[in-house]
């Protein structure tokens, strides 16, 4: 795709999203370009890359170009203040990958802070679901639970680096060298066993979740099974289950993240499109002790990859005219055709031909006479 296009894509992309996320009660969140630096400093394993651009402000302090977005919303939210729900497209300023330069990346995305419950969360991860579907041909989401993982994980006798080298073993889906891992750290057959499973499971939600209950290693893996098993029920009424599968090679930092993660590709990019989850315990470092949080990010750069799935958004109607139409005659048909709240597209055309490549549920062709009638 060349970059007219691609751009251009990528501003349909955001006008698809914010559409949907504003369907189901999310508000759009703005923001500065730029904080102060110690935010990203104090949170730096929370970011994509640990690096930031900084400046110095007019007053002395150290600012940083923004990063994330989320740190941002959580600094400016307030615990125990209902159950907040807001979306956002914003850049953010990130190290080029395999570069040396900072490059301004366009995201949109959504966050819940709040109260939340098995519904709020499901209907973030079919949000994720959906945002994929606009924005692309095939996709999938794959999700894991850092709850699962760290009652995998307690089940053993580990120190801090022998947690973290199994965990990235398990995020490479390495199996061969979690097993040897298993052996020199004296962790036994039954744990190796389950381990090496978790990293090799990858399937449907609803299939995949027999498999967890067999390896489960106690309560905290019984409880974020029964968390999948009521998220699945959600994800099933939403009719998303689908494309959404189990995959434990998803793991992120301990220190902020408690619950349900998830990544979310589309055929064509070569890396994430989506990543998101449930970061409580980011939240419990900024001193939050009601509230629980989840949201995800959609990169809106990567779609550059991408052959668009249609040109333009779907309407209600498209209606074509030609020949002595006047204007003041098609003014007055829209007005009809959208009195009822439906969307409608108004493309002229010198000929037979209908602007077939303009997708719509209900064509209408305008005639002279047809608007003499009217």
């Amino acid at each position: 795709m060349d970059y007219f296009n691609a751009h251009r894509y990528g501003e349909l992309a955001v006008v698809w999203l914010r559409l949907l996320y504003m369907k189901f009660g999310y508000t759009r969140y703005e923001m500065s370009r730029f904080e102060e630096y110690g935010l990203y400093a104090e949170n730096s394993a929370f970011l994509a890359s640990g690096e930031i651009l900084t400046f110095t402000g007019r007053g002395g302090k150290l600012m940083a170009l923004r990063p994330d977005v989320t740190l941002s919303i959580i600094k400016h939210s307030r615990d125990g203040d209902g159950l907040q729900k807001l979306y956002y497209n914003e850049n953010v300023y990130r190290p080029a990958p395999g570069g040396l330069e900072f490059k301004e990346r366009m995201q949109a995305g959504l966050e819940c802070i709040g109260d939340l419950d098995v519904y709020a969360m499901g209907e973030v991860i079919m949000l994720a679901s959906m945002s994929l579907g606009l924005l692309g041909g095939r996709s999938c989401l794959d999700i894991s639970h850092m709850g699962y993982i760290n009652g995998l994980l307690k089940s053993a006798e580990l120190t801090q680096s022998q947690r973290d080298e199994l965990l990235r073993r398990v995020s490479e889906k390495n199996v061969p060298e979690l097993s040897a891992l298993c052996v020199e750290y004296g962790l036994g057959v039954a744990f190796r066993d389950k381990i090496t499973a978790l990293a090799s499971l990858y399937g449907p939600i609803g299939e995949s979740l027999e498999e967890l209950r067999r390896i489960s290693a106690g309560d905290e893996c019984d409880a974020a099974i029964k968390e999948l098993e009521e998220l699945l029920a959600v994800l099933r009424a939403f009719g998303v289950e689908e494309n959404i599968n189990i995959d434990f090679s998803i793991v992120n930092d301990m220190r902020y993240y408690s619950g349900v993660i998830f990544q979310g590709y589309i055929e064509g990019v070569p890396a994430k499109l989506l990543s998101g989850g449930r970061y409580d315990k980011l939240l419990r470092k900024f001193g939050y002790q009601k509230s629980g949080a989840i949201g995800f990010a959609v990169y809106i750069d990567l779609l550059e990859h991408v052959q668009p799935p249609h040109s333009e958004p779907e309407v209600d109607v498209l209606l074509i005219y030609g020949g002595d139409v006047t204007p003041e005659e098609v003014a007055r048909k829209v007005k009809d055709l959208s009195a009822d709240d439906k969307s409608v597209r108004v493309q002229r055309v010198d000929s037979s031909d209908t602007p077939s490549y303009i997708p719509h549920k209900l064509l209408v062709c305008m005639t002279k006479e047809e608007a003499g009638n009217d």
